[in-house]
């Protein structure tokens, strides 16, 4: 369900509303102990001696998390590598950074289980990343992500909260990306950018060395209470140290964690360990006698430096037999072509040894075989985010979820050609990933709403309606059944899927052809038409024949009906008159609760909002806001040039528009404001002639005189 919402809803839509609460959900995945448990197989390898630096050792907050990432995996294939880069690790480095206050900052439980979340997704992003982006950000993951990381794993100062174990999950998650990024970007790149955060990493075994051989003493006369003693290390530096923390740091530090580390990254870096890191001589005395420990007949220490670095052909994964240590760097039997990695396809180990996926892993098939891809390149989607798509949707990821107000900043997303006369009226489905539009071609379209292309984008009609015998000028949608009704004189209502006509409503007398027409909200199923001699006529969509029929006019000749508009719980009905004269009507009883002189030019649109409020506005230059009841109204705006003949509410704004392409957005609370944008000729050209707004996505759909309906935002 959240793979297709994120389809329907657009790439805006979908990053602030279902990504941003992925992301939040991903973190959650790990919080607990219980979470931070290696799923282990029956036993039968001891944890860490499976050399592969691929092979993750999953927990169970890996099987939680799995449908998470793969949602969050699928809005960025929809949307491409942007969202991976300008939302995910901006996330990633929120949830790494070290708190603000200048002392050790503790851990909670969430942070803890944030690291977790942000070093498992680095990993899945870094896969899908191509190579130029990957180089370009690179220096970021390293300052963001790397090494905040291991400032908290390699901390002397900063307990976990669940202890041993949470450290040792983070290491090893930590050196599978750390590793991953290595293989990506080849020996000389990891100089030149990585040599700071793998050097730390292995500066926290020679730490641990020095203090073994210091041994604290814990002396509580010696020092003030809250003071944590200073410890001076052999590079020179007085570091503080937290007594409490040893014994954490031995349980994760142990000789085996030195033999996962060593391993892979002599393999990985060749004679460059040498320049890169310092202790690297001390970690791989701990990796021999790790090895020495765990089978001391077979091996020598010596035999854990490799001396080739690996390019690893000449270690067959199907030999069976112990594989020398140089297979040991996970790379499965790669070529290194230059500084890149050449992995052949059919290279992964059929046989379950050293490098087999951990048998007995609860995974329910989540953990694929995409799981020891190196690179995985996103595909190219029709929806990708380029160009003008790219600048708004990185801006509007950006504005808080709170604010409430519509900010119209003309960049252009579409473009819908395709009627050859003026463009009368436009109306979104309630979906808003369709819209239908009305013109003086005669035809009703039905165009699809989802993005593609960069903004200058052409989008072809899904369906036509072409029954109609004279210019719409209305079309709007039936929500409850699902019809279409569109207007040209005669009602038709029609099936928006397969375009089929289902009914139409001829005027009851060809001498009074019917002047405007409004469909009632769901739950109800009616159609109210108005005709030129003053009476409202109801249709059931569902029944033949009339429901109700009222006379407005009274004994007074206000003049054509222009406009109507039904309140939103469908209690009530206004018509505004070409003579600029206002009636309210109850549509349950019939009764006129209200008539009166609200404009005094020709009423040209009116809208019905929650809380009883109308909104009109006249040829009179005027835009007015009344309470249902109330003889006065509450609002009222003057345009100064000319009328504005179509305007859409979002919120407690109104979107406004006139024949001077010129848009503007009053509000309807206190204090009053008002402010207008002239459409540039580049984003707009003809006359703007209907206008409507899709309140989730915010943009604004333009209908023009020369047949043109453009997407705004």
């Amino acid at each position: 369900m959240v793979r297709w919402l994120s389809a329907k809803l657009g790439p805006t839509v979908a990053s602030r509303y279902v990504a941003r609460n992925l992301l939040r959900l991903l973190t959650s995945c790990y919080v607990g102990p219980t979470r931070q448990q290696f799923t282990v197989s029956s036993g039968e390898s001891p944890p860490l001696s499976a050399g592969s630096i691929y092979q993750k050792r999953p927990v169970l907050g890996d099987i939680v998390s799995g449908p998470v990432l793969s949602c969050l995996l699928h809005i960025a294939h929809l949307y491409g590598e942007p969202v991976l880069t300008y939302q995910y690790l901006p996330y990633i480095s929120y949830l790494v950074a070290p708190g603000s206050t200048s002392g050790p900052s503790r851990l909670n439980s969430r942070k803890e289980a944030g690291l977790l979340a942000a070093v498992t997704l680095t990993q899945k992003i870094i896969v899908r990343l191509s190579d130029t982006t990957l180089m370009d950000i690179l220096p970021r993951i390293s300052h963001e992500v790397l090494l905040p990381v291991l400032s908290f794993l390699t901390s002397l100062v900063t307990g976990f909260p669940s202890g041993a174990q949470a450290r040792t999950v983070l290491c090893v998650k930590t050196i599978s990306l750390i590793a991953l990024i290595c293989l990506r970007i080849g020996q000389e790149m990891v100089q030149q950018h990585l040599s700071e955060p793998v050097a730390t990493f292995f500066q926290v075994f020679s730490q641990l060395h020095e203090l073994r051989h210091q041994d604290l003493k814990l002396d509580p006369a010696g020092r003030s209470e809250g003071q944590l003693p200073e410890v001076a290390f052999s590079d020179g530096q007085q570091r503080p140290v937290d007594p409490t923390l040893l014994d954490e740091l031995q349980k994760v530090f142990t000789l085996e964690m030195a033999y996962t580390i060593y391993v892979p990254f002599s393999c990985l870096l060749g004679d460059i360990i040498r320049k890169i890191i310092p202790n690297h001589e001390l970690v791989g005395e701990l990796a021999g006698l790790y090895l020495e420990s765990v089978s001391p007949s077979s091996r020598s220490p010596a035999s854990v430096e490799p001396t080739v670095p690996s390019t690893g052909p000449e270690w067959d994964p199907q030999s069976g037999g112990c594989p020398r240590d140089d297979g040991h760097s996970g790379t499965f039997g790669s070529v290194l072509v230059g500084n890149r990695i050449q992995i052949p396809d059919d290279s992964q180990p059929e046989s379950p040894g050293l490098l087999g996926p951990i048998p007995g892993v609860g995974s329910g098939g989540l953990r694929s075989e995409e799981d020891n891809a190196l690179k995985r390149e996103l595909p190219r989607s029709a929806h990708g985010l380029s160009g003008n798509w790219l600048a708004y949707w990185q801006y509007e990821i950006g504005v808080s979820q709170q604010d409430a107000h519509f900010h119209f900043h003309q960049i252009r997303l579409q473009s819908f050609p395709g009627h050859s006369g003026a463009v009368k009226c436009v109306a979104p489905l309630s979906s808003e990933d369709f819209f239908l539009s009305g013109s003086k071609d005669r035809t009703v379209r039905l165009w699809p709403l989802y993005n593609s292309g960069d903004g200058t984008g052409e989008t072809a009609p899904r369906l036509v309606y072409a029954q109609h015998r004279k210019s719409v000028f209305f079309v709007g949608q039936l929500e409850a059944p699902q019809y279409v009704v569109s207007c040209d004189g005669a009602v038709h209502v029609w099936d928006p899927f397969t375009g089929k006509t289902l009914r139409v409503m001829e005027p009851w007398d060809s001498r009074v052809p019917l002047t405007a027409v409004a469909v009632m909200p769901a739950p109800h199923t009616s159609i109210t038409m108005a005709s030129s001699d003053s009476t409202l006529r109801f249709v059931d969509c569902r029944k033949p024949g009339l429901q109700h029929e009222f006379r407005l006019g009274g004994g007074l000749n206000p003049g054509l009906v222009r406009s109507l508009a039904v309140s939103p719980s469908g209690r009530s009905v206004v018509a505004g008159f070409s003579s600029g004269f206002m009636v309210l009507l109850d549509t349950r009883t019939g009764l006129v609760l209200r008539g009166w002189p609200a404009h005094e030019g020709d009423i040209l649109q009116i809208k019905a909002v929650e809380g009883s409020i109308l909104v009109s506005s006249s040829s009179d230059h005027s835009l007015t806001v009344w309470k249902e009841l109330e003889q006065k109204p509450t609002h009222h705006y003057k345009s100064a040039s000319d009328p504005i003949h179509t305007f859409d509410l979002y919120g407690s704004e109104v979107v406004t528009g006139t024949v001077a392409n010129k848009i503007g957005v009053c509000s309807l609370l206190e204090p009053p404001s008002q402010a207008t944008t002239k459409l540039s000729s580049e984003n707009f050209r003809g006359t703007l002639t209907s206008l409507a707004l899709l309140p989730t996505k915010r943009h604004l759909l333009l209908g023009s005189d020369n047949g043109v309906v453009r997407l705004l935002a």
